[in-house]
């Protein structure tokens, strides 16, 4: 995540649009099942440009002294929790056996297992400290993949602490695909750092829902903004805004902020939590939703958390691997689809399907860019049903579905027929050129109500600390919201800046723009963009005959 979507790319990634975060691509991590909520116990996870956007816990990888059978005496089941097909592979020893150390300053690194195929190569790892280590995580300045032709290859990794064997367990997996049926690279990992958990306390006041500013410059970090936002159901957003003095930090430290009781006890949110999203002026940006009465009982505390590297230990644990698709060829293959996407994104087409003993990829292809409609998706194999998510692809025009191997093997899929079932349709909608006048603006909240598309839509809008805030929400759950509004001065286009990170179809149609240093008293303002809410849409799209 990479469990982050308000995230409209078509929107944020058009130049004369304000510059906001790409929140399609920032929350299609938690649709790959990658980031865990704060229900869950952490788990790490470091996409392709190292930025978190989810709840992430920085942890990394492990290793024994090199006993022959290592991989199969290690329990990754855990790590593995959501690339099933890896793990049935495994159990089914078509994994490549490596058992491969280097040993450099203390630290040990083994890459134990290979998966190597044509949808991906997956690589299981340990990385052992000595008994000198101290901290709780480890992190890397890079970890990835090397060619025999010098070019790096980027992927991310997920890793977690074994404390019965003291080391860190962990898996590399990246899209890279070897030409052939087999390719040296080197596995290696730079600058790697022992890291701990940084606090500090503030000063916050939870009945204050103006901005409060509070000067950390310590570890990296310059300052930390709070501002709450009422909600429904008794309920307030907690937004942070974090800046740092050491820009290496918004990288690679995952900043929240904790709301600890009277008796010491941390406050549970209320709803899953989202944090490090990236600021239109670059900062750290994260939202909490808490329970109102509990955030403002007497003697609650705040703090901030974030990741504190103590130290670094420089150099890079490489090591040369021999890849071979051998183990896996043999269930492996392909088939040209060239199926339309009918009731999808016009001129999308299901272009080909790729089956391998580990995973069943789909790729669509489009001549423009492509944003899928819907929100889940599955595969009808024979009858067995398998759970996939979006995978974005680097290339605008091209979109990929991904769904891990469980439960069948890739000779049945062969003999079945396959059918895509895709759920939870989320259709966006340009917004039209009439108004919505907002008169006497001041510090006293307002309200209008006005219809859009026949759906009733309410705004509420007030000045606080010279910014103009304009909230929209509709009673009608079919309404997803606004995304985006925007006013005219002259023919050029003003837009709002999101105030809230909106995950598109997840039920929440309350949307917040800010103008900032805005000084009238009426405005007419325009929207951008609204998005309609399907969650029992369901089409079944079939893909291929049984035989």
């Amino acid at each position: 995540m990479e469990r982050i979507e308000g995230k409209l790319k078509k929107e944020l990634k058009t130049s004369n649009k304000v510059p906001y975060p790409d929140f399609d691509r920032m929350w299609s991590s938690i649709q790959q099942d990658e980031l865990k909520d704060t229900s869950m116990e952490p788990i790490a996870v470091r996409s392709r440009n190292r930025k978190r956007f989810a709840m992430v816990a920085g942890l990394s990888v492990a290793l024994l002294a090199t006993p022959v059978y290592a991989a199969l005496t290690y329990d990754w089941s855990d790590i593995l929790s959501h690339r099933q097909g890896i793990e049935s592979a495994l159990e089914k020893g078509l994994g490549q056996t490596i058992e491969q150390s280097i040993t450099k300053d203390g630290i040990t690194l083994t890459v134990h297992t290979a998966f190597i195929d044509d949808n991906r190569t997956f690589l299981l790892y340990s990385l052992k400290p000595d008994s000198s280590w101290d901290g709780k995580n480890i992190s890397f300045d890079r970890i990835g993949l090397k060619d025999d032709g010098g070019n790096f290859i980027e992927g991310h990794y997920v890793q977690r602490w074994n404390e019965d064997s003291g080391l860190f367990q962990g898996y590399f997996e990246t899209d890279w695909i070897a030409e052939g049926t087999t390719a040296n690279i080197e596995f290696s990992m730079e600058d790697i750092q022992f890291i701990d958990d940084g606090k500090q306390s503030i000063n916050y006041d939870p009945n204050n829902s103006k901005k409060q500013e509070f000067q950390i410059q310590k570890d990296g970090i310059g300052s930390v903004t709070l501002q709450s936002f009422e909600q429904a159901e008794d309920r307030v957003l907690l937004q942070s805004s974090v800046t740092f003095t050491n820009p290496e930090m918004q990288n690679k430290s995952w900043v929240r902020i904790h709301a600890i009781n009277e008796r010491n006890e941390p406050i549970r949110e209320a709803e899953t939590s989202k944090f490090g999203a990236p600021g239109a002026s670059g900062e750290y940006v994260s939202e909490q939703i808490f329970q109102s009465d509990t955030l403002r009982a007497e003697g609650t505390q705040f703090q901030l958390f974030y990741d504190r590297t103590l130290k670094t230990v420089e150099g890079t644990w490489g090591l040369d691997l021999a890849l071979s698709k051998k183990k896996l060829e043999n269930g492996s293959f392909r088939e040209v689809l060239n199926i339309p996407f009918e009731g999808g994104v016009e001129g999308t087409e299901f272009h080909e399907m790729i089956v391998t003993p580990t995973q069943i990829r789909l790729i669509l292809t489009n001549e423009k860019y492509i944003l899928l409609p819907y929100m889940d998706y599955q595969l009808d194999v024979g009858g067995t049903m398998l759970d996939g998510a979006i995978w974005h692809t680097k290339h605008p025009d091209k979109m990929e579905l991904r769904f891990e191997m469980s439960g069948l093997d890739w000779a049945s899929l062969a003999e079945q027929p396959v059918s895509l079932i895709a759920k939870h349709r989320v259709d966006i909608f340009e917004g039209n050129d009439n108004s919505i006048r907002l008169t006497d603006i001041s510090s006293e909240q307002q309200s209008i109500t006005t219809k859009i598309a026949g759906y009733p839509v309410t705004w509420t809008y007030y000045l606080k600390d010279n910014n103009l805030y304009v909230e929209s929400l509709s009673s009608d759950p079919t309404f997803g919201g606004v995304t985006q509004t925007y006013y005219l001065n002259g023919n050029d286009r003003n837009y709002g800046k999101p105030a809230m990170l909106g995950l598109r179809g997840d039920g929440n149609n309350k949307n917040m723009d800010i103008y900032e240093n805005f000084d009238k008293t009426e405005l007419d303002i325009y929207i951008y963009q609204y998005t309609t809410n399907h969650p029992n849409d369901e089409m079944r799209i079939p893909l291929k005959a049984g035989k």
